[in-house]
């Protein structure tokens, strides 16, 4: 899987990118991951790439020409599964669509940023807007890399233990049971028996009812589906 970020200021997602899991599964071939500045798709003597918004109003606007550029350059050279643009309004992630953008193909990523993009970007290049919650961040940098983050661990062959993932909270719509490690003991607090048994049918149904137990206390609106 290859995913293509087109950003304002792609430096911001460096780090997130280049460490740990993504790291890995970049040097393991399984997920390529490039970042575009958008500059360089302007003719613009000053690198412009915003603009006041017709009609007046306080903040700046992404201008449609270097994004056309940018995203047709990039779909002149692969296919593209979809083109995401990450907005406060857009859809909220949520595990069911990273498990469906995990089994594609390619992905372009735009990450909005000062008062947004031309809605006409929104009207012809996008297929997918997604959010990270119903908050506003000063551009869709960290979200976009949340989206790569939460995709990429999903790829075969990314984690150790493959079983891993599909263990997490929100898979099958219910969080995780809890989970603790050595010691068996500490300061008089005890890991539950059932976890030291070694029996396997019984571990694994304690830890159903412990998910959904836990579920249904933090999260019961998630049993509603």
């Amino acid at each position: 899987m290859r995913i293509d970020i087109i950003s304002a200021v792609p430096k911001l997602m460096e780090s997130p990118i280049s460490h740990s899991i993504l790291k890995r599964a970049q040097q393991r071939g399984l997920i390529e991951v490039q970042l575009h500045d958008l500059r360089d798709f302007t003719d613009s003597k000053h690198k412009q790439i915003d603009d006041y918004q017709f009609g007046g109003g306080a903040g700046m606007v992404m201008m449609i020409e270097p994004i056309d550029k940018c995203i047709s350059w990039l779909k002149s050279q692969r296919d593209y599964d979809h083109v995401i643009y990450m907005t406060p309004d857009g859809k909220t992630l949520n595990q069911s669509i990273c498990n469906q953008l995990s089994l594609g193909g390619n992905l372009i990523i735009l990450c909005g940023h000062y008062k947004g993009v031309d809605d006409r970007v929104r009207q012809h290049f996008i297929s997918m807007e997604l959010s990270v919650g119903d908050y506003v961040l000063s551009g869709g940098e960290l979200p976009a890399c949340i989206v790569v983050d939460a995709i990429g661990r999903l790829i075969p062959g990314v984690l150790n233990d493959e079983s891993s993932a599909l263990l997490d909270s929100f898979q099958d719509d219910m969080l995780s049971a809890p989970v603790y490690t050595r010691p068996a003991e500490y300061k008089g607090w005890k890991v539950p028996d059932i976890l030291l048994s070694g029996n396997e049918r019984l571990i694994n149904k304690w830890r159903d009812e412990q998910a959904f137990k836990r579920t249904e206390e933090r999260r019961p609106d998630l049993l509603g589906k």
